[in-house]
């Protein structure tokens, strides 16, 4: 599990759910949860927060140009690669902190990864958990 710790810059509530962005070094991530300021007090500005995102919820895309649809998009440099016959793992060292994707083996070879490239690495708003750590 990818874990990035950050602090809490937006809350947009409808309903019962709500669009949290988040400080990372420097990035704003965004997040879906099914909570409200309401029912879970840590979505408030300032709040320290962990955001959870599985190894397998990050795609990876070089040359990357246009618009799209994923808010949380960035850019980081591949420090390795555990290929296996499906499935490979790809290590990324994001403003000095390790996430990993797990692609699909021709995914990575249509890419063209080696350790050195840089990439952007995608995770979908609704793919993002947050976690209150005491």
């Amino acid at each position: 599990m990818n874990k990035l710790i950050g602090k809490v810059v937006l809350v947009e509530s409808s309903q019962h759910m709500s669009m949290v962005d988040i400080d990372v070094s420097g990035d704003v991530f965004s997040s879906i949860v099914l909570e409200t300021p309401a029912t879970v007090p840590y979505l408030k500005q300032g709040s320290e927060i962990t955001l959870l995102f599985k190894e397998t919820e990050v795609s990876i895309g070089k040359n990357l140009v246009g618009l799209i649809s994923l808010r949380n998009r960035f850019k980081a440099t591949i420090v390795g690669l555990e290929k296996s016959d499906i499935l490979t793992k790809v290590f990324l060292d994001y403003k000095n902190k390790e996430i990993i994707s797990i692609i699909s083996t021709r995914s990575a070879q249509k890419l063209g990864l080696v350790d050195g490239d840089e990439v952007e690495w995608l995770v979908k708003t609704n793919e993002v958990s947050l976690l209150k750590e005491d």
